[in-house]
């Protein structure tokens, strides 16, 4: 079972091991954990002008709050941090900071910061696409008059997707967060440090997992010898509804039951405490032992590897197979949570 104190030790572990690259502006200690997403939203929206609140406001049921995607655009839905003041863009930190977990907060800033290596190592002819300040924030009805609102953050390697009834959060999927690359590799004069890893123990933890299973076991929970290279219904509003595939969870050792759990912790903590509980929680009440484990491609780092986790209420998917920017292979990752009822607060029934 997914007890509360491992919750609290997973969220502490996560956010000393996560590492926080440099950020040039300074405000990853200038926000709060205190302050509400609704607040914050609201103080983002009382700063911007008519521009910018044209921009950035759109009715709760726009067809535009289901589209999302991580590739990298010319342009998206909403205003961009690059088109904020200083002060409008701590702002919108801090509503970042109040839509995740410390944790979950630390990858983003981590993630949005990795687009300074990109620029700098990319050749001149692309590398004006990668900028640090080209995530967009969306609101979807107005938090200061509507009980009911929708909230996108999204740029390259990165969408995330709430609903919130008035203060409380209702809805947090997809969620997707992805690097490239996955690990540094290449010496820089930017701060990254070689050996870093913002998603590693989504990709350790697999590794383990996977590596731990012999005999029958190994053979359920292999369905590819080639990982696909891409996670499926990208961009899509709802994940597959697929039956789950791969090795159930209680068909597992104790031990690798275990680290299935810890591998579904690293996810379900991207989100405040309180989310990232409420998914557990439904996790264990449609039971824990039919979740799944799926693998495709290679078991060892460096060639292209994919899993799959599912079960009732949930799905995770993290695939590893294109090189990074450097052209290290497999050293690119992609990965999603997403909810099997229907993401965007809408049933996918």
């Amino acid at each position: 079972m997914f007890q509360p104190r491992q919750l609290i030790l997973a969220l502490f572990v996560i956010a000393a091991c996560c590492p926080l690259f440099v950020s040039s502006d300074h405000t990853i200690g200038k926000t709060s954990a205190d302050v509400s997403a609704q607040k914050a939203a609201v103080d983002l929206l009382n700063s911007l002008d008519d521009s910018q609140l044209k921009t950035t406001l759109y009715p709760y049921d726009s067809e535009r709050r289901v589209d999302w995607h991580f590739i990298p655009m010319e342009t998206r839905k909403g205003l961009k941090l690059r088109d904020m003041s200083k002060e409008q863009r701590q702002t919108g930190y801090q509503l970042l900071r109040s839509s995740l977990s410390q944790a979950g907060y630390r990858k983003a800033r981590s993630i949005m910061n990795l687009e300074k290596l990109l620029y700098s190592l990319e050749a001149p002819a692309s590398r004006e696409r990668r900028d640090y300040l080209k995530y967009y924030f969306t609101m979807f009805g107005d938090p200061r008059e509507d009980k009911t609102w929708g909230l996108s953050i999204e740029g390259h390697h990165m969408s995330l997707n709430f609903v919130f009834e008035g203060d409380k959060m209702v809805a947090s999927t997809p969620q997707f967060f992805a690097t490239n690359p996955a690990e540094i590799k290449t010496k820089n004069d930017l701060g990254f440090e070689l050996g870093a890893a913002v998603l590693k123990e989504e990709e350790q933890l697999g590794f383990e997992l996977v590596n731990s299973l012999e005999g029958e076991s190994l053979k359920t929970a292999m369905i590819a010898d080639k990982a696909p290279a891409e996670i499926r219904n990208p961009g899509e509003p709802h994940p597959p509804q697929e039956d789950a595939v791969g090795l159930a969870a209680g068909d597992m050792t104790k031990a690798q039951q275990e680290l299935l759990r810890r591998l579904v912790r690293e996810y379900a903590n991207a989100v405040p405490r309180a989310n990232a509980k409420q998914r557990l929680k439904e996790i264990e009440e449609a039971n824990f032992e039919t979740v799944h484990f799926a693998w495709a491609g290679a078991t060892k780092p460096g060639i292209g590897h994919y899993y799959r986790i599912q079960g009732p209420s949930f799905l995770i998917e993290f695939v590893n197979t294109q090189p990074d920017v450097a052209g290290n292979p497999a050293n690119h990752v992609h990965c999603v949570w997403r909810d099997m009822d229907g993401d965007f607060a809408l049933s996918a029934k």
